[in-house]
């Protein structure tokens, strides 16, 4: 990831801070909050939004596919929902093979 210095050990990181780390507006930050369900930053009593890593990692996410590579709002979001989808997938299967490989491990035993 992006941290490699005294700021890893930090557990939560500000808009202006977040916003500094991939070189946009405040404003664009809060933006993609809105039109992005996987973004949640915590906010502090005062209502100051706090970003975690994991929170960092979201934007970095979107910032890829928006700023990078081009996609719309809209097709971003497609392409996240398609990678969780993937990943949920991929994950029930390997769940799968696992239970397999312990039931043929069992069977050899025998």
């Amino acid at each position: 990831m992006m941290f490699e210095n005294q700021d890893d050990l930090k557990r939560y990181y500000s808009i202006g801070e977040v916003a500094e780390l991939f070189d946009v507006s405040r404003s664009l930050i809060r933006y993609w909050e809105a039109e992005f369900d996987n973004i949640r930053p915590q906010k502090n009593a005062r209502g100051e939004r706090r970003y975690t890593k994991a929170n960092i990692e979201q934007i970095r996410l979107v910032y890829e596919l928006v700023k990078e590579r081009g996609f719309t709002i809209a097709g971003a979001r497609q392409e996240l929902k398609e990678r969780r989808e993937y990943r949920r997938e991929r994950d029930a299967v390997v769940g799968r093979l696992k239970e397999l490989r312990g039931f043929l491990e069992k069977l050899a035993r025998q």
